[in-house]
């Protein structure tokens, strides 16, 4: 194995981990300084269903997927988890700046160790959920089973925020053009790494 591929490894865990303290206390903050709610033309005339367990057994099970095609193909590792970090970064910030109070009635959520670490309870702009299978939709775009899988995906965990009250409509759609921006920015910030995970390991010495 490249020296350089093992660095940038490294490089990546360590980005991820900053993301995800950084996702923590935007978190908290924003819970924390969250106002009252506001209306939503979609969630004013949507009734509330139950999708407690979609909504956290689903997300686990996408979790465990990814982390799987990267195990089969680490290769790919250094470029989808500093795109991952990225992403979880910029919504850090925008959680950060938008203290928008949860809308009233949304299903409760059964308390859970590891998904209460890294969601809050006015953490909503703009929905992780929907926004996470979309940034893999768009990294994987070259592989049609697996870009219809996330987008699929997506789609489901959009509905699924949106039933359950969970999310406001502007954090759900919002998600796919600020991913979007999101992907463009990881293929010029890790030009390198998004050139490993089209060619390989290889390309270290091209």
């Amino acid at each position: 194995m490249h020296k350089q591929f093992f660095i940038s490894l490294s490089v990546s865990f360590l980005l991820l981990a900053l993301s995800l303290i950084l996702n923590y206390y935007a978190g908290i903050y924003a819970t924390r300084e969250a106002s009252s709610s506001v209306t939503d033309i979609i969630l004013d005339n949507l009734p509330i269903f139950d999708v407690d367990w979609f909504f956290v057994y689903g997300a686990f099970i996408l979790w465990t997927f990814i982390s799987l095609l990267l195990l089969i193909d680490p290769k790919k590792a250094p470029f989808v988890l500093k795109s991952v970090a990225l992403f979880i970064i910029v919504r850090s910030i925008f959680v950060s700046l938008t203290h928008i109070g949860p809308f009233p009635g949304q299903i409760f959520i059964e308390p859970n160790r590891v998904f209460d670490k890294v969601s809050f309870g006015a953490d909503l702009f703009f929905s992780g959920h929907t926004g996470f299978p979309f940034l893999f939709a768009m990294i994987y775009w070259g592989n049609k089973p697996l870009r219809v899988l996330f987008l699929i995906c997506s789609a489901l965990f959009g509905a699924c925020v949106l039933m359950g009250h969970l999310h406001y409509s502007i954090d759900v759609f919002s998600a796919f053009f600020i991913t979007y921006g999101i992907y463009q920015m990881a293929m010029k910030f890790f030009k390198k790494d998004y050139t490993i995970f089209q060619k390989g390991i290889s390309a270290y010495t091209d």
